[in-house]
């Protein structure tokens, strides 16, 4: 039996969105070396796009995204210029690579794009990419500007997945984080959606938000079931006000503590579950005919900086301020001003801020640590094999593990040094970010020197 509980849940580590994680990249990956590895992409090489639009109408005091409040539509007309200058710097260096299969719009608000701008630039990248039959086409909304006339855009752009965020619908939590929203907001923003055909809808929901009560948290559950959205994503809100300065007009007083955040986790999942959702990873729930249950049975379920994802693309790449791209060689970053984003692409150079070559250690921890986030689950000796390593290589991993075992979080078998099993058991799925913890090769000295700062395990 667990001893203790809130001693893990108040651990910090990293989301692993990524591994290594966005604190190990560093300014020696340069413009030049992504140039580099993309031209050495080939027609075998699929692609993910993933375009970030650093703007809203205004910030809530919970977001830990990347973005900027406005409500003048030229910065916003700007943005959509150079971001279509950029696509082009990259298609130029892409003229081998494969089909895209995935295409992700983030913020901020990308919505919040003008029209004409979305769909020139829509076309551009239809020019410049092989866009492939069955590629799904996903973009994240603000149900307070889904409009029908929206909606007609977005299906004429070929979208046709559609995350809102909702995070709570009770009225006094969303006065605390400065997002209010009624129920019939959100409702007519998935009628507008559904009207013209876009019917794969996420919700996101939000845990240990400022007020938040178990009665709450229920009612919020039960209008989202009401609105039957194919996926429910159910994030434990981070409050990092050291890297969000925004969130300081979040009452720390008013939120939850850990128990507490248990306690509200454990209800929504179990309503969720009650209602015929599958549970998928750390945070998400589908309904059994969603392909992210079907992608969580077959085994091809992803993670990647979106969270869980039924993207196969195999190449990753971001536009925009801030973005993220992983390519089979690396890790990018682009520049997180405006500013310089957009001096760097107007002068014909891939505005690229720092990133990081991942060496074969790198690989081997990172495809452990997904198929953990993914799956609870993972046979060690076929991957450090597959990586011409040895169990060995992992000895710090399996000192981290048996701590977790004793407290009847994961379950570890070695058989001698030949094979190693890991698997996260039913009541350390909460702590599944633990079990990945332990294999993160770089924790302990970023913790240690004061280079990352993470939000609490549960």
């Amino acid at each position: 039996m667990m001893k203790d509980p809130l001693s893990h849940a108040l651990r910090t580590v990293p989301r692993y969105t990524s591994y290594p994680t966005a604190p190990q990249f560093h300014e020696g990956v340069t413009a030049d070396t992504y140039a580099y590895w993309l031209r050495r992409l080939t027609p075998a090489d699929s692609l993910s796009l993933y375009l970030h639009v650093p703007y809203c109408r205004e910030l809530c005091h919970y977001c830990g995204c990347h973005t900027k409040a406005t409500r003048q539509e030229a910065p916003l007309k700007a943005y959509a210029t150079t971001l279509a200058q950029e696509v082009g710097l990259v298609g130029k260096l892409l003229q081998q690579a494969g089909p895209v299969r995935h295409i992700h719009w983030g913020g901020g608000t990308p919505s919040l794009l003008p029209r004409e701008g979305f769909v020139e630039l829509m076309a551009v990248m239809r020019m410049l990419f092989d866009f492939a039959p069955d590629m799904e086409h996903a973009i994240e909304l603000d149900p307070r500007l889904v409009t029908a006339e929206l909606a007609d855009t977005l299906a004429l752009a070929g979208v046709n997945r559609a995350s809102l965020g909702v995070q709570d619908f009770d009225l006094q939590v969303q006065k605390a984080i400065g997002r209010v929203q009624p129920y019939e907001v959100v409702a007519k923003a998935t009628a507008h959606l559904r009207r013209v055909g876009l019917t794969a809808l996420n919700f996101d929901l939000m845990y240990g938000l400022p007020g938040q009560t178990p009665e709450t948290i229920r009612d919020s559950v039960d209008k989202t079931l009401s609105l039957a959205p194919g996926r429910i994503a159910l994030f434990g809100y981070a409050h990092v006000p050291w890297m969000r300065k925004h969130q300081r007009l979040i009452d720390e007083s008013a939120l939850p503590s850990a128990a507490e955040r248990l306690q509200l986790a454990d209800l929504a999942r179990s309503e969720l579950l009650k209602a015929g959702y599958v549970a998928i990873g750390l945070d998400h729930f589908a309904r059994a005919d969603d392909s992210m249950a079907i992608a969580l049975a077959d085994g091809s379920l992803k993670r990647n900086f979106q969270g869980y994802t039924t993207d196969q693309g195999e190449q990753l790449i971001g536009f925009g301020v801030s973005s993220i791209g992983k390519l089979s060689t690396g890790y990018i970053q682009n520049m997180l001003d405006v500013g310089n984003w957009r001096r760097s692409i107007e002068e014909g150079k891939l505005p690229v801020l720092k990133g990081l070559a991942l060496s074969t250690d790198d690989r081997m921890r990172g495809r452990i640590i997904e198929d953990l986030m993914t799956n609870y689950a993972c046979d060690l000796t076929p991957i450090v094999r597959h990586y011409g390593r040895s169990l060995r290589s992992l000895s710090d991993s399996f000192a981290a593990l048996k701590d977790l075992a004793a407290d009847g979080l994961v379950e570890l078998d070695l058989s001698a040094g030949h094979s190693a099993k890991v698997r996260v058991t039913e009541s350390g799925r909460p702590y599944v970010r633990l079990a990945a913890a332990a294999f993160d090769a770089y924790l302990g000295d970023s913790l240690a020197s004061g280079k990352a700062r993470h939000s609490i395990a549960v």
